[in-house]
């Protein structure tokens, strides 16, 4: 299935880089990964930092799927309110998750910092605003809930607002721990680093089957077999062959990105930026000075009908994104659209399913923050592979 229109920004912005060989013969290793997205790297990067023998197999070339559309905001609010999400999984649970999230966003800012590549990271500060004057109320309530978990939040007042932003949302909630990153840069340089450990990489080798065997499994691809201790799933949504049931529902979501602006006028330190309605527009900048903006999501049907919508959702954001910030002069450059999944509660599902072999892990970053939520993945895949404990694995498990 296409996962993403045909002019999605990063494969625009970076061309496509190297072309990585389908696998050529069977092959052994300790952990075979199933994605080469950004979720597979970083799972890959955690896993090879361990000393595993890793190969990373895609239908595709690597970062060629949803990596190449995501907009890849850093943040740690997810889509359910800490609050609501209390209500559904109890307190604990939900505050783990929302801390899990929060120092996912921080390792990413310890690994972009460690490649020695420019992935086009940039802290940022995030601004949560009301769209609505009713949803105030419900703010004022959340960042109370985040405060007494001890995350960064603070409430801006509408007057205070005035100062810093041309719209006038009733109230806004700021955080200090936020970023930006290129996803398509950064899957390459995860990859690139990890194959210096070893890890082999192979594009246009699908898997098939995977296999339990007494020792091993057998995971077997259009190209051949490969005999592994564990096998992680980091697939996406297209993980659909490798679970008894579906898990989450499929959207599509869509995204402009602007020529480069002169200037940020009326964007408080060029924050990440997210609103109460649902669905909801996000916006960020990029290292080259573009405006990127997203939402309009709807109900997934299939690429066709999702991609024949680009052109008037593009309208649309194009127009919301001059009434946020009308003092900048913006010209659209790429319009795109992607599909993404999104389970009940906002959260991903990582670790092994009850009715699947327990050799074979799950990481499905799903929601908002798949980046975060896939660089906890790769510290929980990574201590199940040794046997180890991790404090947020039962936060994303199956069993919730």
């Amino acid at each position: 299935m296409d996962l993403t229109s045909p002019h999605a920004f990063w494969l625009l912005s970076n061309g496509v880089g190297e072309v990585s060989p389908p696998m050529a013969s069977d092959r052994r290793c300790d952990v075979v990964v199933i994605g080469a997205g950004i979720t597979g790297a970083l799972v890959c990067n955690a896993l090879t930092a361990e000393g595993l023998s890793v190969i990373v197999v895609d239908r595709r070339h690597p970062a060629h799927g949803s990596t190449s559309a995501s907009t890849a905001l850093l943040q740690y609010e997810l889509d359910v309110a800490l609050a609501d999400l209390t209500e559904d999984i109890g307190e604990q649970r939900a505050v783990d998750a929302y801390h899990a999230t929060a120092d996912g966003v921080e390792a990413v800012a310890r690994l972009c910092g460690e490649l020695g590549a420019d992935v086009g990271f940039r802290r940022r500060p995030a601004l949560y605003f009301a769209s609505r004057a009713r949803d105030a109320k419900t703010l004022r309530k959340e960042c109370a809930a985040r405060q007494r978990a001890h995350l960064p939040c603070e409430v801006i007042e509408r007057r205070a607002l005035r100062d810093i932003v041309d719209f006038k949302p009733p109230l806004a909630l700021w955080s200090t721990l936020g970023g930006e990153v290129d996803p398509w840069r950064l899957t390459r340089a995860l990859l690139d680093r990890s194959a210096k450990r070893g890890l082999e990489v192979y594009g246009r080798t699908e898997v098939t089957r995977i296999v339990p065997e007494k020792s091993s499994l057998e995971v077997r691809t259009n190209r051949g077999k490969i005999r592994a201790k564990h096998v992680v799933v980091a697939t996406g949504y297209e993980a659909g062959q490798f679970l008894p049931k579906q898990v989450a529902k499929l959207h599509s979501t869509y995204a402009i990105v602007t020529e480069p602006v002169s200037s940020f006028t009326g964007w408080p330190d060029r924050c990440v930026m997210w609103e109460s309605a649902r669905p909801y527009i996000y916006a960020r900048t990029t290292a080259d000075s573009r405006i990127m903006i997203g939402g309009e999501d709807d109900p997934f049907r299939d690429p066709d009908h999702r991609d024949a919508r680009v052109p008037k959702k593009a309208e649309k954001l194009l127009a919301r994104a001059r009434r946020l910030f009308p003092r900048i002069e913006m010209e659209l450059a790429y319009a795109w659209a992607g599909t993404f999944a999104e389970t009940a509660d906002g959260l991903p599902f990582i670790g092994e399913h009850p009715r699947r072999d327990k050799r074979i892990l799950f990481a499905l970053a799903y929601g908002a923050n798949g980046i975060p939520f896939a660089s906890v993945a790769g510290e929980i895949l990574t201590c199940s592979v040794l046997g180890k404990y991790h404090r947020y694995k039962r936060a994303f498990s199956f069993d919730r």
